[in-house]
Formats: structure tokens, sequence, C-alpha cells
């Protein structure tokens, strides 16, 4: 009889570690949550849903949860608390009014993040404060082409699992302005590729970070192709930049 009680309170501490422990895992996926935006007033990538794919997967794969809009009635102040970073997904052009701009700026200043992916630097051209943000702004691109990407900094979430000296196929950004003070990560080698005629020459930087007014700001230009979402390194490089804007230490 006693053997049986026994067994019976050990079977109940079981279920009651393994009630905890999916308690917990939910509960800690509920307070880390991305949105995804990717709104477009301009060029509309095809690769975007992709992106999402990607990066709905790999919120299921790293313990968060990540929600997606097109719809920028998302920002408010109210609404955009509860996500530890906002994802903007190759948007295009003016994206957001004043209103949503302001709301925008209160959730970076009270510690939010952000990531830009591929065109986060072509929208939103005459918003002083999201360029600072956003850390350029797009100005041309040459055709999609193999290039060699520099990796000088291997020491972030971002780049830590990446090659010194990254070949992959994109559509590689030129940038007409690039605020001051960015950690660059990675830059490109313009003589392993045509630039175009508004290339940058030997300081052209493909992925950068920087805290920002309160905030924490991850730019990569890459992600152009639908193949770069089911592409290992850069799926990798990704998730670092989400995990680090996040504030994250690994």
């Amino acid at each position: 009889m006693k053997a049986k009680k026994s067994f019976n309170i050990l079977h109940l501490s079981l279920v009651f570690i393994i009630l905890l422990s999916v308690t917990n895992s939910v509960s800690a996926m509920q307070s880390n949550k991305v949105l995804v935006f990717s709104k477009t007033k301009g060029f509309k990538h095809k690769s975007i849903p992709a992106g999402i794919a990607a990066i709905k997967k790999l919120a299921l794969e790293n313990n968060f949860i990540a929600d997606t809009t097109t719809n920028a009635e998302f920002f408010t102040e109210s609404n955009l608390k509860q996500y530890k970073t906002v994802i903007f997904l190759s948007p295009t052009g003016d994206i957001l009014n004043d209103t949503q701009q302001k709301a925008f700026e209160k959730y970076i200043k009270t510690g939010g993040g952000f990531v830009g992916i591929h065109s986060a630097t072509d929208c939103e051209f005459d918003w002083e404060w999201y360029g600072n943000l956003v850390g350029a702004y797009f100005s041309a691109h040459p055709k999609q082409q193999n290039a060699i990407l520099n990796v000088v900094d291997k020491n972030h979430l971002s780049t830590k699992n990446l090659p010194k000296e990254w070949k992959r196929f994109d559509e590689w950004y030129n940038f007409k302005w690039m605020a001051p003070n960015l950690n660059v990560l990675i830059t490109i080698d313009e003589t392993s590729y045509d630039a175009g005629p508004k290339k940058m020459g030997a300081n052209h930087p493909m992925a950068w970070y920087h805290d920002f007014d309160g905030g924490r700001s991850f730019n990569t230009a890459l992600g152009h192709t639908d193949e770069s979402y089911e592409e290992p390194l850069f799926l990798e490089h990704l998730l670092g930049g989400i995990k680090y804007a996040m504030g994250l230490k690994k």
C-alpha cells in the first residue's frame, strides 16, 4: 500500500514538474514577442512572404513569438509595448503617419528594439529620426550578382558564426547617406562585383548596429532574394540581429 502511495506521489510530482516547465516556456514566449512590419508604398519585394515564413520559423525554434502585419495602425504606444523588437522587413516609401511615427519614437526611447532588413533603408526619407535609427538611406543598386562580404566584427551575435570572407548572391545596396558612429559588422568588397555608377568605394558597410535614443538598432542590407531566407548563414546572421535587438545576450 505504501509503495503504491509513494508511486502516486512521484507520478504527481513528475506531472507537476512537466506542467510547470510547459507553463514557464509559454510564459517566456509570450514575453518575447516581435512584430514583423512589411508595409510597402513603393516597390514591393517578392521575397517578403519568404522572409515572414523564415522569421516565424526562427521564432518557433528559438522560443519567441513573431506577429506580422502590413497595417500601420498597429503603431500605437499601447500596442507596441508588448513587443521586444519591431522588424522592418523590406518596407518601401512613406509607411507611417505623424501619429504612428511619434508612437514608434516613444517605443524606441523607452528601450525598444529595431531590426531593418534589406530595403528598410528605402523608406521614410523625410523622417530624420528614422534615418538616424536605421542608419542609412538607399541610393541605388546594380544587378543582382555574387560578391564577397568581409565580416569585420565577429564578436556580435549576428556575425559570430559567419566566415571572415563570405561570398554570396544578393542585390547589393549603395547608400547616399550614412549615420555617424555606427558599429559596422560587415562590409562589401567592391572589387569583387560591379557596384554600378553610385559605388561607395573601400568603405561600403552592409550590416551594422548601434544604441540609439534609448533603444537598440540592427540593420542588414542583405535579404533581397527568396533564396536568402533558406540560406543557413544568412538565417544565423538575421537571428543574431533579432536577438541583439531584443536585448538577449546569446
